[in-house]
């Protein structure tokens, strides 16, 4: 398994309450979809979060968080958050606020 089933369960936790999430193996790792748009996921060492060019900046002002860059190349209006990060339940819900805020306004797919 190429990313850690105990954030995988951090985040599922996180989007219980959330309609409409589903999972999807993506990238070595695990997405999560709201309404069959990528919201966020998980991946060795870490996770994503989908939080639009409009949130990069405040989620870049979080402690523990940096450009997503799976290729080397940085992916607009994503970031990333390492296993440390992870372990703070204030920084998943602050990262995870922003990724709903963006992904929740896009079309279902």
């Amino acid at each position: 398994m190429a990313y850690d089933e105990g954030l995988a369960q951090m985040m599922r936790d996180d989007l219980a309450a959330v309609d409409g999430i589903a999972e999807k193996k993506m990238f070595g790792g695990i997405a999560f979809m709201l309404h069959g748009n990528m919201l966020c996921g998980v991946h060795k060492g870490g996770a994503m979060f989908r939080v639009g060019k409009a949130n990069e900046a405040a989620a870049q002002a979080i402690d523990g968080v940096s450009d997503l860059a799976f290729t080397g190349r940085k992916m607009g209006g994503m970031v990333d958050l390492g296993d440390a990060g992870m372990e703070d339940d204030s920084t998943r819900a602050a990262l995870m606020a922003l990724a709903l805020d963006f992904v929740g306004g896009l079309p279902a797919r």
